[in-house]
């Protein structure tokens, strides 16, 4: 089975697991990138089942509107029922790299505004240890001097993405050598409190609620549960 066969099976899975959850009033968070883009199409069909949906970038924005999905300002809501994304990297804690597509800020405040997270992947981006992924972080232009500087004190290479720039009108470093990643949650905080950094690609501290991965066996569930995760289907 084919990486875009895998993420449509688990965008599916998704789909599956949320409809029975969804009411009229239901407001979802909806994430960037490509297996995020093949759920859209799908929840698409079921628009009539939820009052509308929060977009973590411009991208996905347009998509919902293509779509016919009805689009929120999360400035206009308290919270969100469910915020469905993928990742770049995942590992047993549910615990997240995720920033590929550059929408890393917007999508965690809304991950911060959701009741529950749903992570949709393939099993490509199933780690055991976070890292091997080049580490995506939001930094305020005029900071790039700086903040890359402190980043090579902390062992990490940080390579400019070049003609990238956010919906925020920032920058995005990419940072290698920072595998593995021993302490997800107190490297997130050490390196958002380098002034100039908006905020960094790991999900710890905030980390996802269910995992849909996606293999050539099937979709796997599990659930996040304390310090560990626990297979549910």
């Amino acid at each position: 089975m084919e990486q875009d066969e895998l993420k449509q099976v688990c965008a599916e899975a998704a789909l599956g697991h949320i409809l029975p959850k969804l009411n009229p009033d239901s407001i979802l968070g909806i994430g960037t990138g490509s297996t995020t883009n093949k759920f859209i199409t799908l929840l698409a069909n079921h628009k009539d089942k939820f009052q509308s949906a929060v977009a973590s970038s411009e991208a996905t924005k347009q998509l919902l509107d293509k779509n016919g999905i009805t689009v929120s300002d999360l400035n206009d809501v308290n919270f969100l029922d469910l915020y469905i994304d993928g990742a770049d990297e995942a590992n047993s804690k549910l615990e997240l790299i995720k920033g590929g597509g550059a929408a890393l800020t917007q999508e965690k405040i809304v991950a911060a505004v959701s009741k529950n997270f749903i992570c949709i992947i393939d099993n490509s981006k199933w780690v055991n240890k976070l890292g091997a992924f080049p580490l995506p972080i939001e930094i305020i232009p005029s900071s790039l001097n700086f903040v890359t500087k402190e980043i090579k004190k902390m062992g990490g290479n940080p390579i400019l993405r070049h003609g990238v720039i956010t919906d925020n009108g920032n920058l995005i470093i990419d940072v290698e050598g920072l595998y593995p990643i021993k302490a997800p949650k107190k490297m997130e905080e050490q390196l958002n409190n380098i002034t100039g950094i908006v905020t960094n690609g790991i999900f710890s501290l905030r980390a996802a609620d269910i995992i849909f991965i996606a293999s050539p066996d099937g979709v796997t569930q599990y659930k996040n549960s304390s310090s560990t995760c626990q297979q549910i289907s």
